[in-house]
């Protein structure tokens, strides 16, 4: 077994071109619908194309992965399945530590899968410990990190934006003090996040609005912090000559229903619009029977004009965003926003709002979009039907929505800039000592 990569070897096989060994954890991968699991498939597809070696540690759902990146499952209780989400496990399915720090957290109301995946992938790891050069976590920023950096491990992790933004959106927009105190509970795990995202020697971004986010709401220095943008394969998702738009049909992707989605303000606008006009919505995405956006469709009867879909494969989406006249991101906040780049590299129409790294995504000027404030329903509206009624503005939004996502993203680039960050990682390995911090964690 070989040890782990000192700063004159981590240099020494960069010039020699030798594989890098990576370890990619996700504590949930979902192939359909959220951002984690396109971020684990197509990251470490695209590393493994580039000639590094790439294993995925996931908990469910699993991510799906190309034949030659293995995938070592650490399945969870699985609170949160589809089938019955939020179930209490039996006793009999409490056999581990993890699995009793998972059951204990849920039952005081924390959401526990971040905590109890990293304890689990360190007791996966830390007999592999010599194995890789790099522990790259996608966001679950789990006090197991810290033991894996005490046990001498290359960690870093990628907050693709920190979920002190969500914390902070639903407590804004929670109802009554029973809501605020469940969702304070809930989002009590970010203090956790917080303590591991200080410690860790670098953190991935994916925008400079995440970058921001991350020093307001974890405290991280900005000199430790890598933006490096994700990515669209455009040979994926691109315009389908064959399927015609239909002129009245709106799409989006939610694919967590919070507020931070702004799915009740886009139904907002949609009731407006159908004064007028005859319109439907399709969510790429879930209804959570408790959430805002419920509430919204029954408060404004809109039951019947919008319909939620979900575990589609991915020519199934871009035949949604072919037959749709408009897509529409009407999010209050977003780290970087695949949906976006997904529906530009279509060719869709689109309309955004400014929240976050939107305009970092569509162009500052509304290059690819025409943009809107968030949470103003009625500016949203507005704007649809200004994309509705003029095939030109539509088509030319498409067209520039296109060249930009074939100017700026690939997933190859994501790679690259990412092996940038993995070097050098390996190089300041040798000379950086335990912190304060991580002996107290001992």
């Amino acid at each position: 077994m070989t040890t782990l990569t000192s700063a004159p070897a981590a240099r020494a096989r960069r010039r020699d071109g030798a594989p890098l060994h990576i370890a990619l954890l996700t504590y949930r991968g979902n192939p359909h619908c959220g951002g984690q699991g396109v971020y684990t498939r197509e990251l470490s597809r695209a590393l493994t194309e580039l000639g590094h070696r790439v294993e995925v540690y996931s908990g469910q759902p699993y991510p799906e992965l190309c034949d030659e990146v293995p995938l070592h499952k650490l399945p969870s209780l699985d609170i949160y399945n589809d089938h019955f989400p939020g179930r209490m496990p039996g006793f009999w399915e409490v056999k581990t530590f993890p699995d009793w720090l998972e059951v204990s957290t849920y039952s005081l109301g924390a959401f526990p899968e971040p905590l109890a995946f990293s304890i689990r992938a360190w007791q996966a790891l830390r007999n592999r410990r010599g194995d890789f050069d790099v522990i790259h976590d996608n966001q679950s920023l789990g006090y197991g990190l810290l033991g894996m950096l005490r046990e001498g491990m290359n960690v870093m992790a990628t907050i693709h934006h920190p979920i002190t933004v969500d914390r902070r959106l639903e407590m804004a927009h929670a109802e009554g003090f029973t809501e605020r105190l469940s969702k304070s509970r809930w989002y009590s795990f970010t203090r956790m996040q917080t303590r591991v995202a200080k410690r860790l020697p670098r953190i991935l971004t994916v925008s400079k609005a995440s970058e921001a986010e991350i020093r307001r709401g974890h405290g991280v220095a900005a000199g430790r912090i890598g933006v490096v943008p994700v990515g669209v394969n455009p040979d994926v998702f691109r315009p389908l000559t064959d399927v015609r738009r239909e002129k009245d049909l709106i799409l989006t992707t939610a694919s967590a229903d919070t507020a931070m989605k702004g799915l009740p303000v886009l139904l907002g606008a949609l009731a407006l619009l159908r004064k007028e006009r005859d319109l439907r919505l399709v969510v790429i995405g879930s209804l959570r029977p408790d959430s805002g956006a419920a509430r919204a469709l029954v408060r404004m009867n809109l039951a019947g004009a919008v319909k939620f879909v979900r575990g589609l494969s991915s020519r199934e989406v871009v035949e949604f965003y072919a037959s749709a006249a408009v897509a529409v991101v009407p999010s209050l906040y977003e780290g970087f926003s695949l949906p976006a780049i997904e529906a530009m590299s279509c060719a869709a129409p689109l309309v955004t709002t400014t929240g976050g790294a939107l305009k970092e995504v569509v162009g500052p000027n509304g290059e690819a979009a025409l943009l809107v404030e968030p949470g103003d329903a009625k500016e949203l509206a507005d704007a649809i039907a200004e994309v509705l009624d003029s095939e030109a503005l539509a088509g030319g939004l498409g067209r520039r929505g296109r060249r930009r996502v074939l100017e700026k993203w690939s997933w190859k680039r994501t790679a690259e800039r990412t092996l940038d960050e993995y070097w050098a990682l390996c190089d300041a390995a040798c000379a950086r000592p335990l912190s304060p911090s991580l002996r107290r964690f001992r």
